[in-house]
């Protein structure tokens, strides 16, 4: 898709994609983007297989949306006493759409503080081969960003897209800042016996 999307048709064209349906068929999947599938296979012509990856899309969630809408459940037994913010990414607010998800699944963290991020919504200028293409604005975008993590005095900066985290995580370091950087799934997945210190010194 990175490809496609930076003008290189042609050559995602050529592209012979194998989405998940080829495996055992579960009852829900949980992938980044199960659409992709069917938009390359669509561009190479072939029409059966953009409709089974449709079908693969057709029962694919997003985490926090599989956990609130599919599983109806929102206290996962998570346990993770920091002090953290919430990230909302563009892929999550503008294509996937999963709203206040995350939040209403951070919100029950055991012993976590969850802290409002300024202009939250606004992008941390990553957008893949964005940041290579205009890297003095995806930098700026990055610095504000950044100012806004670190306004928060929070510990750890969390999202559900590895690539965002990747982004903001790389401008922290440079800093030298002691927030981190922590996907929303490990913050999901600790427990008081691990003692809740996923990404945490």
């Amino acid at each position: 898709m990175p490809a496609r999307r930076s003008g290189w048709s042609a050559t995602t064209s050529r592209c012979s994609p194998t989405p998940t349906s080829s495996s055992p068929r579960p009852a829900r999947t949980r992938v980044r983007c199960a659409t992709s599938y069917a938009t390359l296979a669509r561009d190479a012509g072939d029409d059966a297989l953009a409709r089974r990856a449709e079908a693969v899309s057709a029962r694919t969630y997003e985490l926090s949306e599989l956990l609130v809408d599919v599983l109806g459940v929102e206290d996962v037994g998570a346990y993770y006493p920091h002090r953290v913010t919430y990230h909302p990414t563009c892929h999550s607010l503008r294509v996937l759409r999963v709203g206040d998800r995350p939040l209403r699944l951070l919100r029950q963290v055991a012993w976590m503080t969850l802290l409002e991020l300024p202009e939250a919504e606004t992008c941390c200028g990553f957008g893949g081969t964005f940041a290579v293409k205009n890297a003095p604005t995806s930098t700026a975008m990055l610095a504000d960003k950044m100012r806004h993590v670190l306004g928060t005095g929070a510990e750890v900066a969390t999202a559900g897209d590895a690539s965002c985290l990747m982004h903001i995580g790389g401008g922290l370091t440079r800093l030298r800042a002691a927030t981190r950087t922590v996907h929303l799934a490990e913050i999901l997945a600790s427990t008081q016996a691990g003692g809740g210190r996923a990404g945490v010194r």
